[in-house]
């Protein structure tokens, strides 16, 4: 029986009994990639698969109408707290992505993160999301690279049935384009992604708590090494090759004026 990406995984996931501040997120990469490319401010956002929600909340705090959407009660309940801590106002919706319960032509920008990796069918959420985004909106989609170690370390953890979110794929940079074409929507910008710090350490730090030893989060022991390390990576993720060796890669694209 093939291996899915199932409710009850993410439930699991979510109901752990651990602080949120200890779960590594994405490092605002949505906020700041949108930032570089888009005017959100007034404008309707939507996050498919949002599980705790920050990248909504931190669009708010640019002045955009975020509503975030998720299928485990358990993610919207952190969604709930995260966007409270922020003092931020975030419409919360509990639904199926592949059943997207909005209007069409609702959304100025619809997104997701981390979230269309685990479908093995994708057509009929990405369909739902070109059919809700506004013409001349925008569709980013945020998912793994292929051309990674990160990529094998999963593969090797999903034969072993080790994979916290029961299966995942992955993307080349020109596989997500293609794939967004041929849905009707128009790519016109990439950008690529690498984990800072590194996966080896994260996985580390992982697996150290589970004998009760917590290593910091964002470790800086030599600051003038870590500025130079961090300076390179940039300048790799913003050169031809981020997109095509990153960790992630994200893909805008626009839907047409007419369809």
């Amino acid at each position: 029986m093939a291996r899915s990406s199932e409710r009850s995984h993410w439930d699991k996931f979510w109901e752990r009994e651990r602080d949120l501040s200890e779960i590594y997120d994405n490092d605002d990469r949505i906020r700041i990639e949108v930032r570089k490319r888009l005017d959100l401010k007034g404008k309707i956002t939507l996050e498919v698969g949002a599980a705790t929600a920050r990248d909504s909340v931190a669009l708010a705090e640019d002045g955009a109408l975020p509503v975030a959407l998720d299928y485990s009660h358990a993610a919207l309940k952190l969604a709930k707290e995260a966007a409270l801590a922020k003092n931020e106002t975030l419409l919360l919706v509990c639904g199926d992505a592949n059943e997207l319960p909005f209007k069409e032509n609702t959304f100025d920008l619809v997104f997701h993160q981390g979230v269309m990796e685990h479908f093995r069918n994708t057509d009929p959420m990405t369909d739902e999301c070109v059919r809700i985004t506004k013409p001349g909106g925008n569709l980013l989609v945020d998912v793994p690279q292929t051309c990674h170690v990160y990529t094998a370390i999963k593969k090797i953890m999903i034969a072993l049935n080790a994979w916290f979110a029961g299966w995942e794929t992955q993307y080349t940079e020109k596989q997500l384009c293609n794939y967004l074409s041929e849905h009707g929507v128009e790519p016109w910008s990439v950008y690529g992604k690498y984990f800072a710090p590194s996966l080896a350490y994260r996985m580390t730090r992982e697996i150290l708590m589970k004998v009760k030893i917590t290593l910091p989060m964002r470790p800086v022991i030599i600051p003038p090494v870590h500025r130079l390390r961090t300076k390179i990576r940039q300048a790799v993720e913003q050169s031809w090759l981020g997109p095509k060796t990153a960790v992630v890669i994200g893909v805008f694209a626009r839907k047409p004026e007419k369809m």
